[in-house]
């Protein structure tokens, strides 16, 4: 690409949100950064990757970490920086991307390439969905959601000023109910490159 783009999609549990935010890196023949990064990060800080994925997307455990001058023990923020910062490198690199979740929006607030979504889904919709993906039946699937969308907020508004979902904190929030994955895709499509005519 001529210009550098970062598109930081955040989503609901359910909603298919991941294949959308990879339909659009392949839109636009660019990278897709998922939890998969912690794998480069182990390997950069030779750790193991399972150790980041034990605290991966947590905000920190107050009751048994602290915070002395400006520096925490707490192992969920240290993984969380360090996704922050690996975030922060691709985008000063002038790297273009797709990133999904990690707080990107707040994490890259101010950078001119970047452009944000929201995506959310009818309760409906997104238990058929989760029903169908992870072939459990429906309380399982309220269960999943519940859960997973509980975590995803808690670390999101540990970390950012801005509430999980809030239309506010995004370029665009988008009820994918309405479209489906393509049509979802294509319409975020559309978005992108009017975005980045209007700023040629």
């Amino acid at each position: 690409m001529e210009k550098q783009l970062i598109i930081a999609v955040s989503r609901e549990y359910g909603t298919g949100g991941h294949r959308v935010a990879k339909a659009l890196a392949e839109k636009f023949g660019i990278n897709f950064y998922d939890r998969r990064m912690l794998e480069e990060i182990a390997d950069q800080k030779n750790m193991s990757v399972d150790t980041l994925h034990k605290y991966d997307e947590l905000p920190r455990n107050v009751f048994i970490s602290r915070t002395v001058r400006g520096m925490s023990n707490s192992p969920e923020e240290a993984v969380a920086n360090f996704q922050f910062d690996y975030i922060r490198e691709k985008a000063d690199s002038g790297e273009s991307f797709v990133i999904l979740g990690r707080c990107a929006e707040h994490v890259l607030k101010d950078h001119p390439a970047l452009i944000t979504v929201f995506i959310l889904g009818d309760k409906e919709d997104k238990l058929k969905y989760v029903e169908e993906r992870r072939r459990v039946n429906a309380q399982q699937a309220a269960a999943m959601m519940y859960r997973h969308d509980k975590k995803r907020k808690a670390y999101h508004n540990y970390y950012c000023p801005n509430k999980w979902g809030d239309a506010r904190g995004y370029d665009v929030t988008l009820n994918i109910s309405k479209l489906g994955v393509e049509k979802a895709a294509d319409f975020l499509e559309s978005y992108v490159r009017m975005r980045i005519e209007l700023n040629k």
